[in-house]
């Protein structure tokens, strides 16, 4: 391994990504940017126009294509494993493990966003900027948990502590007599569209059924809408955070997209989810701030894949496509974990441009705090880097060469340069009709050494060549060290696991 050493004394430098600077006199100084982040929930990397998709895949995406020629592309955009991990390191420009988010957010569970977390929403409200969400936070309901606690003026959307498949609970309750309940009382008491305001309590506005499901994104869009409308005419700057449904299972197209593509309810819904994009671009101009806003829309994870492939129409499979890659949602893989990304902003932001540069889902706290000139925590390690560079065409490579990947607990891979390398092999658990990949996936430890692949030279990841090029091991492992040696100093809270119980309790 000499020559590893010597490799890796050569690169170490480069190994771990430090955030630069979170502030910058011109940022400072020339007008703040209003912000819209749109973020679609499980559309995987092939499934948009843009990079291999859209008409291909048999649902044309023509105002996202727009958007792309309008913006820039990113062709390594990498996130968490799964939903809420995602949104959480988002939202928090961290590691999701250091929240105690690092799996999907299992509804009145112990792990929840934590008062002491400070959020995209509290970043752009220390500045001045009017905040809000409309769709799936996915963070927990409890009172220090919601978005009204972080720093959002408004928010609406579906239960804080569930996703869009909420809303067919009745209905599979009432499908398997689960509960000797009337059909009312279930719906009253299941899951519920709610709403809140800075400083007051969440209050329920109606029952999240699947006809509510099937129209919310309609919902979602119009409130995003009136909410710019109503800053524009305040003169005010403001931040808006619209996740919503596109991709996500169960995928229920409004009736006038019903059948629009063909292939199914999946492909419905992304050309639904691409006129809403549509929807929102238009209202920037139509407002008269297009000019001075930035558009940011991404999808939190890779696709739905077998795991959830029942919810189709006729048989169809609901789930979407990872395009090169391997894996679904829920797993560690490069088809889970690389998704899409598109960032416009008119005058900043050269036209119709594509960064191969790495970009983590983390990396936007940092660069929109840079941006309007607000302050990063100091309190605590953030994750994210700026990438300000890439946004305005500077730098080709960006400030980032490595991502690490947890599920629950457990640190399971890495991501240095065009290498991933794993340390735990990650597979289906189950055989025959209980096959589970994704979020049902297994782990199991490795002999000793850990698996590496070269996603350039095989993006499905079938080879692995840690016998060929065991000097990439290295350098992902010291990107290892340097995480391990900020949780001495800045220790994780308990990480979530619904199935061991000695840690219960709620994080604060």
């Amino acid at each position: 391994m000499a020559v590893s050493r010597i490799l890796s004394a050569l690169l170490c430098a480069s190994c771990l990504a430090v955030p630069a600077g979170n502030t910058s006199l011109a940022a400072q100084q020339s007008q703040r940017p209003n912000v819209v982040f749109i973020l679609a929930d499980n559309v995987g990397y092939g499934d948009l126009g843009p990079y291999g998709g859209g008409e291909l895949r048999g649902a044309p995406t023509p105002r996202i294509d727009q958007l792309a020629h309008e913006g820039l592309r990113l062709t390594q955009f990498l996130v968490e494993p799964a939903c809420t991990p995602s949104r959480a390191a988002l939202m928090t420009g961290r590691y999701s493990i250091r929240e105690g988010l690092s799996l999907i957010l299992v509804p009145d569970g112990p792990n929840t966003l934590s008062a002491r977390s400070v959020t995209m929403g509290e970043l752009f409200k220390s500045v001045g900027y009017a905040t809000a969400i409309f769709g799936k936070w996915h963070l927990g309901k409890d009172p220090q948990s919601l978005p009204t606690a972080h720093g959002f003026d408004e928010y609406y959307g579906i239960p804080p502590d569930m996703t869009w498949d909420s809303a067919t609970y009745v209905e599979k309750i009432e499908l398997t007599h689960s509960l000797p309940v009337p059909h009312d009382v279930l719906v009253r008491r299941g899951p519920q569209v709610v709403e809140a305001t800075a400083g007051s309590e969440l209050h329920n506005v109606k029952p999240f059924t699947p006809e509510v499901r099937a129209n919310i994104d309609n919902e979602l869009v119009e409130k995003s809408i009136d909410f710019m409308r109503r800053q524009k005419a305040a003169g005010k700057p403001f931040f808006l955070y619209l996740p919503f449904s596109m991709g996500h299972i169960p995928n229920l197209p409004s009736s006038r997209f019903k059948g629009k593509s063909r292939i199914g309810n999946y492909g419905d819904k992304l050309m639904e989810g691409d006129y809403h994009v549509g929807q929102v671009l238009d209202a920037l101009k139509e407002l008269g701030v297009d000019d001075n806003t930035l558009l940011v829309l991404a999808s939190d994870n890779g696709p739905s894949g077998e795991a959830f492939r029942e919810y189709g129409n006729a048989g169809t499979p609901d789930m979407g496509s990872p395009g090169p890659f391997r894996g679904e949602l829920g797993e560690a893989t490069e088809g889970s974990i690389r998704t899409f990304c598109f960032i416009r902003w008119p005058g900043q932001i050269e036209p119709d441009t594509t960064s191969y540069a790495m970009f983590s889902i983390m990396d936007f706290f940092p660069t929109f705090a840079s941006i309007i000139g607000a302050k990063l925590p100091s309190d605590r390690p953030i994750d994210g880097v700026d990438q300000t560079g890439v946004l305005r065409g500077q730098s080709e490579t960006g400030m980032r060469d490595s991502l690490l990947s947890f599920i629950g607990g457990d640190l399971v891979a890495a991501r240095w340069k065009q290498w991933r390398v794993y340390f735990t092999d990650v597979y289906p658990t189950g055989t025959g009709p209980q096959r589970q990949p994704g979020p049902g996936s297994a782990s199991a430890p490795m002999a000793g050494y850990p698996k590496i692949f070269n996603i350039e030279m095989d993006p499905h990841e079938d080879l692995n060549v840690f016998g060929l090029f065991p000097f990439a091991g290295e350098p992902a492992l010291k990107v290892v060290e340097g995480y391990l040696l900020s949780v001495k100093k800045f220790p994780n809270p308990p990480a979530p696991n619904a199935t061991q119980f000695q840690s219960a309790g709620r994080t604060e």
